[in-house]
């Protein structure tokens, strides 16, 4: 038996790489439209509204598949729905770079947006299979930083990339890449160690509390006030952060202040290294130093509200530090401190209806980037153009809206719930 226990503890890591490398797409494809946005909107001939309804339309999916995605890795099993679904992707990627026309890349982004929607809660039930619950935590925090670097390959990368090739075959080349992950997950990836005659690594709990069905678990969490502060919360702070770092800081940094794809690409990859950097710091200061969770949340989204205030009132003066800074606190402060939204959600309601309570708050940021492109992308087109470019106007417009979902935010967050229990 200790052989075989042996065997499933060297194998995990070769399931858990697998799944990681494939987490670096789910955020490529979710920021990469801000690097190539100025070519495209040249080459479908879109306008800032079709490109905001272009970018979002991988969030619209990826929101509404949360909750079918814990259902079908119940039914039908992880390494089944990845594999399935990222060949999906495949396709989107695919048909987002040959696309003739503006409506098959919408058509293509949806389909992105679905495929990679079926990884992210998979991967939670496989991990749950083969590591211990005390190296849980561990193994999502490492998950997390692969995702920041997605977002790192989605700035700076594709920019070079895009340069050599051009944004269509780019992302041809991404749907082959992802057809290569969907293979390697489906040859390598096991849903539980039993699957190959092998003991779980997993410890044994002992008697488990009753189990709540999923639609008294969705009656709960609705109906209980605390959860609608984390709810707007994660509503208008993802918006400003999918907004901003995931379609129109790109256009903004080149047609504001000139700077080359690649420059643009350079600053907005500071998002990610925010994003990496971030997540394990917040969790420091939520723990050892606040032993905390609002207070944390509270910091977090005032820096928020005073790094929209630079790009709503100092829109085209701030020096090129100064926007290197500003793309670094967002992925900090307005991306990485989700990890402790999403601790906060958890801690609201009883262990059993957790993935409910996280899948339900989890449509909520991806709801805030879906409306908030295509609204921003309409303000910029009301603001007029100077030549191919959106006029100065229109990004002050649009981020003073940023401004507000920044300070909404910062008020929703006043009104949490502090749920870390103090030994």
């Amino acid at each position: 038996m200790s052989d075989l226990l042996n065997k499933a503890l060297r194998y995990r890591w070769l399931v858990f790489w697998v799944l990681a490398f494939s987490y670096i797409l789910v955020y490529f494809h979710r920021l990469c439209p801000a690097v190539v946005a100025v070519d495209m909107m040249r080459d479908l001939q879109a306008g800032g509204t079709l490109l905001g309804l272009l970018g979002s339309a991988y969030f619209y999916p990826y929101a509404l598949m949360q909750l079918p995605a814990g259902l079908l890795s119940d039914s039908w099993g992880p390494r089944r729905s990845i594999t399935l679904f990222f060949s999906v992707a495949t396709i989107g990627s695919i048909l987002l770079g040959l696309a003739p026309s503006a409506f098959w890349a919408i058509v293509g982004r949806t389909l992105v947006g679905l495929g990679v929607a079926m990884l992210f809660v998979p991967t939670m039930k496989v991990l749950a299979e083969w590591f211990r619950v005390r190296e849980f935590a561990t193994m999502t925090a490492i998950l997390m930083v692969m995702g920041g670097l997605g977002s790192l390959t989605a700035a700076y990368p594709l920019a070079l990339l895009s340069n050599w090739i051009g944004w269509r075959f780019s992302f041809v080349a991404v749907g082959v890449f992802t057809m290569v992950m969907a293979i390697l997950v489906w040859l390598f990836v096991r849903d539980r160690p039993a699957d190959l005659g092998w003991p779980s690594p997993a410890e044994s709990v002992g008697s488990s509390p009753p189990s709540i069905g999923l639609l008294e678990g969705i009656r709960r969490v609705l109906t209980y006030p605390r959860f609608w502060p984390v709810a707007i919360w994660f509503f208008f702070d993802c918006a400003i952060f999918f907004s901003f770092g995931g379609l129109w800081g790109g256009p903004y940094l080149m047609q504001v202040y000139g700077l080359t794809k690649a420059k643009t690409g350079h600053i907005l990859s500071m998002l990610a290294i925010g994003m990496i950097v971030g997540s394990p710091l917040l969790s420091f200061l939520s723990n050892r130093i606040f032993k905390g969770r609002k207070p944390v949340m509270v910091l977090s989204s005032f820096i928020v509200v005073c790094l929209t205030a630079l790009l709503a009132f100092y829109t085209d003066t701030l020096p090129t530090a100064a926007l290197y800074l500003i793309c670094l606190g967002l992925g900090m402060f307005s991306s990485a401190i989700v990890v402790i939204g999403f601790t906060t959600t958890k801690e609201l309601f009883p262990v059993q209806i957790a993935g409910t309570s996280t899948g339900l708050v989890n449509l909520f940021p991806f709801a805030g980037g879906a409306l908030f492109q295509p609204l921003l992308g309409y303000v910029l087109e009301r603001g007029g153009k100077v030549g191919t470019a959106f006029a100065l106007a229109g990004y002050k417009q649009a981020f003073l809206i940023l401004f507000g979902c920044g300070l909404i935010s910062f008020l929703a967050c006043l009104f949490m719930k502090e749920t870390l229990v103090r030994e």
